[in-house]
């Protein structure tokens, strides 16, 4: 059994109890997927020797005392704490897409360095952290419907967008044809962004997970690192080659992929470190590591 309490789950987590029916609910690290086991059995199978120290203490607890001890593990409050960050990761991933695919639009040229880059390429490399935690805390499939939610809802405000350039405008309004060259211009992006945003994110998220695998859950730096380096550098080609294709020299084009990767590069390094803080503080608010 794992001799801390601090030690990081390598198989499976404990979400909580269903103290009517006796039940433990059980996530599966690796896949995501939700398991209700008997207390009985659990305490003979072999997913009790993957929980940590805490949790294999209020299991027992909760089996000796026929489900009426309360423990940090609670079902009902746990579930509503664990998808309310769940929801607000998914929001942030949503704002922080959106805004840089719009932003994206507009190339920014950079005379001291004398390198073309988007304006969204700085924030971008954080969607990856946000996909990195999803992985970590609710595991692959979950991450996956979050990468879903946001491509789908991105489908949605390019056919939207588009679908205004049609409608009939205010006649002698001088913004009407600029407007429609902006938004085809937005629209052309969104849809290059979405491409490569669902390879680039699927790649990391299914190399997060592989790497988490192979190595018991430990080092986290290294699947971070890895997973975001290999999903930059697919991101940066399709996104380029779709979205300024025909409107900028492949020349220039490949630059401006080499830069991204570049800055998106130094972005990695730099999300291990909130990756951990926010694995501690997921810990400390969701998996009752302050319980007695």
């Amino acid at each position: 059994m794992v001799g801390s309490s601090e030690a990081e789950n390598s198989k499976y987590r404990l979400l909580g109890f269903e103290n009517s029916k006796g039940l433990a609910v059980i996530m599966v690290i690796s896949t995501g997927k939700v398991v209700k086991v008997k207390l009985s059995e659990l305490l003979r199978s072999e997913i009790l020797d993957n929980l940590n120290k805490a949790e294999i203490k209020d299991v027992y607890r909760k089996f000796y005392s026929r489900g009426t001890a309360v423990t940090a593990y609670e079902v009902n409050d746990r579930h509503e704490r664990s998808w309310m960050i769940y929801v607000v990761l998914n929001l942030l991933l949503f704002a922080l897409y959106i805004f840089t695919n719009v932003a994206a639009a507009k190339p920014i040229y950079l005379k001291q360095f004398d390198v073309v880059v988007t304006s969204g390429v700085f924030l971008y490399p954080l969607t990856f952290l946000i996909v990195d935690l999803l992985n970590e805390f609710y595991g692959l499939r979950l991450a996956k419907r979050a990468i879903l939610f946001v491509f789908s809802s991105n489908a949605l405000i390019v056919v939207l967008l588009g679908t205004s350039t049609y409608l009939p405008g205010l006649p002698g309004w001088k913004l009407d044809m600029p407007y429609s060259e902006v938004i085809n211009h937005v629209s052309s992006v969104l849809v290059a962004s979405s491409v490569s945003f669902l390879f680039s994110e699927y790649v990391n998220s299914y190399l997060l997970c592989k790497i988490k695998e192979l190595t018991s859950s430990r080092f986290l730096f290294l699947r971070i690192f890895f997973s975001t380096c290999f999903a930059v550098v697919i991101d940066s080609f399709i996104f380029c080659y779709i979205a300024f294709y025909g409107a900028m020299q492949s020349g220039d084009i490949l630059n401006m992929v080499y830069l991204q990767i570049a800055i998106k590069m130094c972005f990695a390094v730099f999300n291990v470190l909130p990756a951990y803080g926010a694995r501690s503080l997921f810990k400390k608010y969701i998996t009752g590591a302050q319980a007695a």
